[in-house]
């Protein structure tokens, strides 16, 4: 089985957030070879960590994670749009989370999100704890506001 991990997963583990732990050992486990993320996300990911002021942060992201780790990068093209906009209509989902749905579909790929939108979906989503076999944790969604795992130094 190969997975796509959803901007909030890669989200996670780069913010250091709360699963950041669950995600880490997700990436440690699973080969590499089955890890997918959309072009879509990748976007995403550098928009909001430049935002941030991160920027050796994203350069991180794509040299550790993208070129080094070897995540296969997966895109829609231009025909494949309007399946995004009938998919978010159908199902109520933002343009986003339609955009890593339909391509999940598209490359025949296991969703891996703590988005739990996707669970009114006809394929669903997988957690990183899920695929795992480890217990399911008490929220599927991250917090408004990113949560500190470790305290900081003042």
């Amino acid at each position: 089985m190969s997975y796509q991990l959803d901007t909030n997963i890669l989200l996670e583990f780069l913010l250091d957030q709360e699963r950041a732990d669950d995600v880490e050992r997700f990436l440690r486990v699973v080969p590499q070879e089955l890890l997918f993320v959309t072009e879509f996300s990748v976007h995403s990911i550098g928009v909001l960590l430049l935002r941030r002021k991160l920027h050796a942060g994203f350069i991180r992201f794509v040299e550790d994670i993208l070129i080094t780790g070897a995540i296969t990068i997966v895109r829609l093209e231009v025909e494949d749009l309007p399946a995004v906009s009938r998919t978010a209509e159908r199902k109520g989902l933002s343009f986003d989370d339609a955009y890593q749905y339909v391509a999940a579909e598209k490359h025949n790929l296991t969703l891996v999100s703590f988005d739990s939108d996707f669970d009114r979906t006809d394929h669903g989503r997988k957690t990183p704890a899920d695929i795992l076999g480890e217990p399911p944790v008490a929220h599927d969604k991250p917090p408004t506001k990113p949560a500190r795992r470790r305290s900081r130094k003042r």
